[in-house]
Parts: structure tokens; C-alpha cells; sequence
């Protein structure tokens, strides 16, 4: 029994150990944002409100049944409900009724109505996925700052690492007496300012995985963590296409053009609900009643009918229909119609400053695109001579040549050129990302 529960013990550890060294793809971190962020959940709540108002609108429709029964006594002259005589008596009576009644015509609002409401769950659908678009460019974002804090580390400890050596191989020159004591000082002051950018970087890391857990809805902070992979610049042709192609084909299928057009789409039906208040409304109904009293007796033997005689003596069925016509209602239906109609044109320009958004967008995302990998091109050539430069001042400095002050300008700049190369790569790589969205490319670094 104690090796049984020792071993359930030990996979239980295992099992944990492994949950808790769980690194997150950039595809699993956008797929669990997708399905837990707090907007999201939000947004889905607002389409299942949608379903349920095109089902009001579809119920309008159908003829709708209520029933009623009341129950009353009565002490003194009273009128019996059953023969419609005053009696001096007390009286127990009841009735009941059922009615039913149906709109035959509104102008076809009803109509109009359940054509909107399904319209308008198309438009909260189209919204919901707009919503989850942004949310994956975030957590992309969110994902490849996570990166770039890390191979900051990794440079950092690398560039820790040179200097540590060059301390070493100082303390051999100033006891060799080739350089000064105070270059001595000066490199250990280099280790130092190196050791805090180290602390600075893991604080960054710390707080940017931090933030993309929270929009991934995790609250494990400490035992969140990414792959520990290095991306280099991911082949694209995205290029080879114009930013206007680009635009076009964002059109066909961009959720937040689908939801402004579907706004125009609202507000012309909108329109066309105000149009059918200027119609008459025809209502039919049909109603059933029935009533008792203990006062009503049988005519021929004067014994009192039973409860249930009575409800089949006196029952009762009408029927009939009206018709409601506007004439004058204070021009309400009027101002209505050109509210309505404001509506439409309110909607038509938002559908057409989106569309401009949308190329102002792509337009932008392809400039950045040109100019974010130039950038990087020219960091690249920057840390190459800056690299060169450092290596002749490293031979310069290792036979006395030159002093540790300058030697740890030239070792300054360096690590400045690598963190320029770091920081280049990885906003190359999300406004390709971007630019490949728009296009209707999954986000993906592979």
C-alpha cells in the first residue's frame, strides 16, 4: 500500500513538474487567447442577446393565447353574471376566458423586424471575429516582445561573459605593468554595468510575459513562460504584391468591413420598419368565456345547476378583427422616417471611412514593412563594423596601446549595435505579421 501511494505521489509530482514547465507556442497563446479573453466571453454573451431578439421577432409573428379565471361574492342586491338579474341574495360567481389574437398586417414591420434581428446577429458575429482579430495582432505583439526581452538577455549574459574575460586578462597587464591600475577600475565598472542590464532585462521579461499572460486570461504568473526558441527574419513574398492588391483582398474578407457594411444594412432596415408606421394594422381575435353563480337554478325543477352544467350552459365564443389607421400622430412617423433616414447615411459614411481606415492601414503596414527591414539591414551593418572596430581595439588595449576608457566606449558601442539589431528584428517581424494579416495569412512565426 505505502509503494502504491508513494508512486501515486511521485506522478502526481511528475504530472505538476510538467504543467508547470509548459512552454506556450505563439500559436497556442493566440488559440487560448481566442477562447478565454475576458472581451471575447463578452462579445459571445452579445451575439447569444442577438439569437435571442430574433426569436422575440419571430414570436411577434405567431398568434399569441392567454387565459384568465376570477372568482367574487357578492352580498346584497347583486347582478347575477349568469342571467343578468338583480338578486337579493349573497352570490358566489366565477368565469373564465381564454383569447387569442394575431397582427394579419403592420406595414410589414413584423416582417422587416425578423430580417433585422437576423442581420443584427450577423453583425455581432462579424464584430466577435474582429474583436479576436485584434486580440491575435496582441498577443503576437504581446509574444514577440517576450522574444526580443529574451535574446536581449542572452546578448547581455554573452556580452558579461567577453568582459569578464577582458577583467581577467587585465588583471594580468596591470601585474605585468603594461596598463594602469585605473584600467583595471574601468573594466570592472564595465562588468558592473553590464550585471545591471542583465537585472534590467530579466525585469522586462518578467513584466512582458506578464502582460501576454494577461491577455490570455492566465493568472499563473510565475509558471508562465514561451518556448525558449530564436526566430531569425521568416521568409515572406508578401511583398511581391502591391499594397493595392493587398487592400483589395483585405476588402473580400476583413471582419470590421463586413460589420460596417452590415451597420448599413441595419440602418436600411431600420428605415423600412419607420416606413411601415404610415400602414394600417389589422389585428383578429378569437375568445372563448364561460361563468357560473350558485344563484342559477333550473327553471323547470328549481334545483341549483352544477358547477360544471353551468360552465357548458353559458359559455360563449366571439370573433372578429380591427383595423388601426394613422391619420395624425404629431408627424412622429414623419420624424421617424427621416431619423431612420439619417440613420442609413450615418452608416453609409462610417462603412466608408472604414474602407479608407483600412487603406490608410495596409498603406501604412507596407511602408513600415519597406523601411522596418532597411532598418534592420542597416543595424546589421552597424554591429559589423562596430564588432571590426572592437576587435582592433581589443588588440590595441591587450598591448597597452590603448586605455580602458576607450576600450569600454568601443565595447558600449557594440552592445548598443546588438541590441539595435534585436530591436530592428523583431519590429520587422510583427509589422510583416501585420502586413501578412491583412492579407489573410494565419499569424504565424514558422
Amino acid at each position: 500500500m505505502k509503494v502504491k501511494i508513494t508512486g501515486l505521489l511521485l506522478l502526481c509530482s511528475v504530472v505538476m513538474g510538467m504543467a508547470q514547465q509548459k512552454k506556450w507556442t505563439l500559436e497556442e497563446c493566440v488559440l487560448y487567447a481566442v477562447e478565454n479573453n475576458l472581451t471575447v466571453e463578452q462579445y459571445e454573451l452579445d451575439l447569444e442577446n442577438a439569437k435571442i431578439d430574433e426569436s422575440d421577432a419571430i414570436g411577434a409573428l405567431l398568434p399569441n393565447l392567454n387565459g384568465s379565471v376570477s372568482a367574487s361574492a357578492n352580498t346584497g342586491l347583486a347582478l347575477d353574471p349568469t342571467t343578468n338579474n338583480l338578486v337579493s341574495a349573497t352570490i358566489f360567481s366565477a368565469s373564465g376566458n381564454m383569447t387569442s389574437s394575431v397582427t394579419l398586417f403592420d406595414g410589414l414591420r413584423n416582417y422587416n423586424r425578423i430580417e433585422r434581428a437576423k442581420l443584427n446577429g450577423i453583425a455581432n458575429q462579424y464584430r466577435l471575429d474582429d474583436i479576436k482579430d485584434d486580440i491575435k495582432l496582441n498577443v503576437a505583439n504581446a509574444y514577440l516582445q517576450v522574444l526580443s526581452n529574451k535574446e536581449s538577455l542572452k546578448v547581455f549574459k554573452a556580452q558579461l561573459a567577453v568582459t569578464e574575460q577582458d577583467l581577467k586578462r587585465t588583471k594580468e597587464l596591470v601585474e605585468s605593468g603594461v596598463v594602469a591600475r585605473g584600467d583595471l577600475l574601468e573594466i570592472e565598472a564595465t562588468a558592473a554595468g553590464q550585471e545591471q542590464q542583465i537585472i534590467n532585462a530579466q525585469n522586462l521579461i518578467l513584466i512582458s510575459k506578464l502582460n501576454l499572460a494577461q491577455l490570455l486570461s492566465i493568472t499563473d504568473y510565475e509558471n508562465f513562460d514561451i518556448a525558449d526558441e530564436e526566430f531569425d527574419i521568416p521568409p515572406s513574398d508578401i511583398l511581391n504584391n502591391s499594397a493595392k492588391i493587398i487592400f483589395d483582398t483585405a476588402l473580400t474578407f476583413r471582419n470590421d468591413i463586413k460589420m460596417a457594411l452590415s451597420g448599413v444594412e441595419l440602418a436600411q432596415k431600420d428605415l423600412e420598419i419607420a416606413k411601415g408606421a404610415k400602414y394600417p394594422t389589422i389585428d383578429a381575435f378569437i375568445n372563448y368565456n364561460t361563468r357560473y353563480s350558485d344563484q342559477n337554478n333550473d327553471p323547470f325543477t328549481g334545483e341549483k345547476i352544477p358547477f360544471k352544467d353551468q360552465l357548458y350552459i353559458n359559455d360563449g365564443i366571439s370573433y372578429g378583427a380591427q383595423m388601426s389607421i394613422p391619420i395624425f400622430n404629431g408627424w412622429s412617423v414623419r420624424n421617424n422616417i427621416k431619423r431612420s433616414q439619417i440613420g442609413v447615411d450615418l452608416a453609409q459614411i462610417e462603412y466608408e471611412r472604414t474602407k479608407l481606415q483600412l487603406e490608410t492601414d495596409v498603406n501604412q503596414a507596407y511602408v513600415d514593412v519597406t523601411s522596418f527591414y532597411k532598418a534592420y539591414e542597416a543595424a546589421q551593418k552597424t554591429l559589423e563594423a562596430r564588432s571590426l572596430a572592437y576587435q582592433y581595439s581589443k588588440e590595441r588595449f591587450d598591448v597597452g596601446l590603448m586605455n580602458a576608457f576607450d576600450f569600454s566606449q568601443a565595447q558600449a558601442r557594440v552592445d548598443n549595435a546588438e541590441a539595435e539589431v534585436i530591436r530592428t528584428k523583431y519590429d520587422y517581424i510583427f509589422r510583416l505579421k501585420i502586413l501578412e494579416f491583412y492579407f489573410g495569412i494565419p499569424i504565424s512565426l514558422e
